[in-house]
C-alpha cells in the first residue's frame, strides 16, 4: 500500500502509545496482549512498544493480524503476485548463508509464506527496517534492473556518536573492497577497476543530547556499507558499529542503530507508484528516548 514518506518534522500532535491505546478503551493486560502478538501497527509495522509517542492517524489494531513477535519476525507490508516488502527484524540474516542454514532469514521466511522468493537486495543482518523480496524470476530481473538505474529511493536512519551538523551533507567517493586494513573504504587515488562511486545525502534529524544525533541518509547509489562507510569517515560513526566504528562506538548500543525507514519505487510489472515508510524499530526508538533523556537537565 502506498504510504507518505516520512517528515523530519514530529507530528503536530503526539501522544504515548499506552495513552493512544487507553483511549481506544485497551488498558492493562489488553493492551499488553495487543502489543506483544503484533496486532499494533504504527505506519503498518507492528510495534511493542508502548512509550513511543506517535501520530495516532498512523496506528492501526489490527485483531485479525498474525500472532507475531514486534522486533523479532518479519512482517509482511505489502504483497502481490510479484513482489513483497517486508520488514526485516534486527539480527535476523537477510538472505541463506553458507554454514547458517538451520538459521531464520528474510527470504527464506517469505519463501515459507508465498511459496517462492528471489533476492533483489540485501540489509545487514544487524539493520532493521523495510525490504523488498521478488516473488518470480521476472520480476526478481526487472527489480534488480531498477536497482541499477538507481531508480529506488532508499532512506536510512542512523543513530551516530557526535553532534552531526544541520546544514545537509552530500558525499561523494570511490568505495573499494580493501582500503589497506582488509576493510571496504573510500580511496580516491584507487585505480582499481572494482572501485565504484557512491553517493549519500545526509540531513539530522535531531540531536539526542551533547554526544549523539539522529541522521536521516538517503542513498543516490546503493554499494555495500555505503552507509556506514560515509559516517564513520566523515567523522560521525554509527553507534553500534563493530567493522566501521572508531574504539568505544561497537560497544555503545546492542546493535548497528542503522535502520532502513523508506523505500519507494514504481511497481516493476503493475507501474504503480509505491512507497513505504516504517518508523524506527523498537529497540532503537527506545535508545532514542534514553539518550534524550540522559541529555535532559534534571
Amino acid at each position: 500500500m502506498p504510504t507518505e514518506p516520512l517528515s523530519l518534522e514530529p507530528p503536530v500532535s503526539t501522544l504515548r502509545l499506552v495513552e493512544h491505546l487507553r483511549n481506544l478503551g485497551y488498558a492493562g493486560r489488553a493492551a499488553r496482549d495487543l502489543l506483544e502478538t503484533g496486532k499494533v501497527l504504527y505506519g503498518g509495522v507492528p510495534t511493542a512498544d508502548s512509550g513511543r509517542e506517535v501520530d495516532p492517524e498512523r496506528v492501526m489494531i489490527k485483531l485479525g493480524a498474525p500472532r507475531l513477535r514486534p522486533n523479532r519476525d518479519i512482517a509482511v507490508i505489502f504483497h502481490d503476485r510479484h513482489l513483497a516488502v517486508v520488514f526485516k527484524p534486527p539480527g535476523m540474516l537477510a538472505v541463506e548463508t553458507v554454514g547458517r542454514h538451520r538459521e531464520p532469514s528474510v527470504v527464506g521466511m517469505v519463501r515459507k509464506l508465498f511459496g517462492a522468493a528471489f533476492v533483489v537486495h540485501r540489509l545487514d543482518e544487524p539493520t532493521s527496517g523495510l525490504m523488498m523480496v521478488a516473488l518470480t524470476e521476472s520480476c526478481q530481473r526487472q527489480i534488480k534492473e531498477i536497482l541499477f538505474r538507481h531508480a529506488v529511493d532508499r532512506v536510512y536512519w542512523a543513530i551516530v556518536r557526535g553532534i552531526f551538523p544541520v546544514a545537509p551533507v552530500t558525499v561523494v567517493s570511490k568505495l573499494v573492497r580493501n582500503r589497506g586494513d582488509g576493510l571496504r573504504g573510500s580511496d580516491e587515488e584507487a585505480e582499481d577497476t572494482n572501485a565504484k562511486e557512491a553517493i549519500t545525502h545526509f540531513e539530522l534529524i535531531e540531536h539526542l543530547g551533547p554526544h549523539a544525533s539522529l541522521v536521516q541518509a538517503k542513498l543516490e547509489t546503493g554499494r555495500t556499507h555505503q552507509v556506514r562507510i560515509h559516517l564513520s569517515e566523515r567523522g560521525y560513526p554509527i553507534l553500534g558499529d563493530r567493522l566501521y566504528g572508531t574504539p568505544g562506538v561497537g560497544r555503545a548500543a546492542a546493535r548497528l542503530a542503522l535502520h532502513a525507514a523508506e523505500l519507494g519505487l514504481r511497481h516493476p510489472v503493475t507501474g504503480e507508484s509505491l512507497h513505504f515508510q516504517a518508523a524506527l524499530a523498537d529497540d532503537l526508538e527506545q535508545m532514542r528516548r534514553r539518550l534524550c533523556h540522559r541529555a535532559a537537565p534534571p
